[in-house]
């Protein structure tokens, strides 16, 4: 029998199913994006600032999408992830620095995460947060070890779909679509710090730096496996775009219809504060009815059990290749100890904050800004990255892609100095 080559596969494949399996770490990595934190980041900034920040949606999107696609061609180019590269270019003790920053982010990241998803279970089946919380850090912990990563890479795009909730709740309510076009059209800022605060934690939930480093890495991994390393700069820079683009654009679109819903439903209602996930979950009344608190569960612990590996996964990548440990989620626990120790020490240590008696909804909502914060340093050495003559011949990034890259950097950093000089300002008032 003859061998079928993959491009005759491909023209067997329906177009729906060639769409589907061309997304690969662009897609996770923008589904990921909509973590419980960009949840509830979204959700506090509909019901807080009605539809007046959707701007900050409509300028990130691109900002994102390029920032991801320099990182995804760094590890596709070069067959390393973010942090090897980033040693070629700065000193060990700033690398080092960037590395403990990802690590407290992320590490702050799952627990938030973890909290919420623990939250939501009780407001399905009661008892304790606690309890929920861990299970669910060692069932994410479990799978990452035990699943190899291009098996549970299909799983993770499904999950994803569950957010669509979303979207038909916002198509089932009374919604002023002449605000929204203005709120996405028109910025609407002011010096006022809670919302500088929710500005940084809306770029720090979308624009976050354990995205970097994953995406990075995945492309390494993908790199390595098919040996295309080396391939074509068209190539690989067309795939990669394709990708990352949709990937960006369906995590865009998603917050903007969180954002959009807990607008006509929360904001409409008077409620501007969320202090629980109860509060949030209101939101989803409108479509769900009596089964508003089992959606809004699904929709946490479905993106939760996907962003959680992502979060443990992106930080262990980080800490092996600054100390030249042997990591792949391609391996098995066996042959790469150090890695998936990694692994487990971020996802138990987030289990282990988790138990704080902080409200979830706080929790998640400070975890977008403190991405926000760190956001900026990682963003700016891997811009000096790919900058350069001799960058310029190894990666062969338009212009343009640099450009919004830097402008990503600038914007990340003008938001979150303005949060600092607006809290000094207030508290010298």
């Amino acid at each position: 029998m003859t061998g079928i080559s993959k491009a005759e596969q491909d023209k067997k494949q329906g177009p729906l199913r060639r769409f589907w399996g061309a997304l690969g770490p662009g897609l996770i990595t923008g589904a990921a994006d909509d973590d419980p934190s960009g949840i509830a980041t979204y959700s506090q900034a509909g019901a807080q600032f009605g539809y007046g920040l959707g701007w900050t949606l409509f300028l990130t999107f691109p900002l994102m999408a390029a920032i991801q696609i320099i990182s995804a061609l760094i590890g596709a180019k070069t067959g390393k992830g973010l942090t090897p590269n980033i040693a070629e270019r700065l000193p060990r003790p700033v690398l080092l620095g960037l590395v403990v920053l990802l690590v407290v982010a992320n590490t702050v990241n799952i627990a938030a995460d973890l909290a919420a998803m623990g939250d939501a279970m009780t407001l399905i089946a009661g008892g304790n947060r606690l309890y929920f919380a861990a299970g669910f850090g060692v069932a994410c912990l479990t799978a990452e070890v035990l699943i190899p990563y291009h098996r549970y890479a299909g799983y993770l795009k499904l999950a994803a779909l569950v957010l669509l909730i979303y979207v038909a709740a916002a198509l089932s309510v009374d919604v002023s679509w002449f605000a929204v076009l203005k709120g996405l059209a028109v910025p609407s800022l002011t010096v006022d710090k809670d919302m500088l605060l929710t500005v940084v934690a809306i770029f720090g939930t979308t624009i976050s730096p354990y995205l970097f480093f994953w995406q990075a890495s995945q492309e390494a991994e993908d790199a390595r496996l098919v040996k295309r390393a080396h391939a074509a700069v068209g190539n690989v820079f067309g795939r990669i775009s394709f990708d990352t683009w949709s990937g960006m654009a369906f995590s865009n679109f998603i917050a903007l219809f969180i954002m959009i819903t807990t607008a006509a439903t929360l904001h409409a209602q008077g409620i501007t504060k969320l202090d629980s996930a109860a509060q949030a979950a209101e939101a989803l009344r409108p479509i769900a009815g009596d089964f508003t608190f089992i959606l809004f569960a699904l929709g946490i612990i479905g993106t939760g059990l996907l962003a959680v590996p992502v979060l443990a996964g992106s930080a262990a990548y980080g800490v092996a290749e600054a100390f030249g440990m042997r990591g792949s989620l391609e391996l098995p626990a066996s042959r790469a100890l150090g890695f998936y120790g990694i692994v487990g020490a971020a996802t138990l240590g987030g289990v282990a904050l988790a138990s704080s008696s902080i409200s979830p909804i706080t929790m998640l909502f400070w975890a977008a800004v403190i991405n926000g914060v760190v956001a900026v340093p990682i963003m700016i050495a891997m811009m000096l990255v790919v900058t350069g003559a001799e960058a310029g011949k190894r990666f062969g990034l338009p212009p343009w892609i640099k450009v919004l890259g830097w402008l990503s950097a600038a914007v990340m950093g003008i938001a979150v100095a303005a949060l600092f000089w607006s809290t000094l300002a207030s508290d010298g008032a």
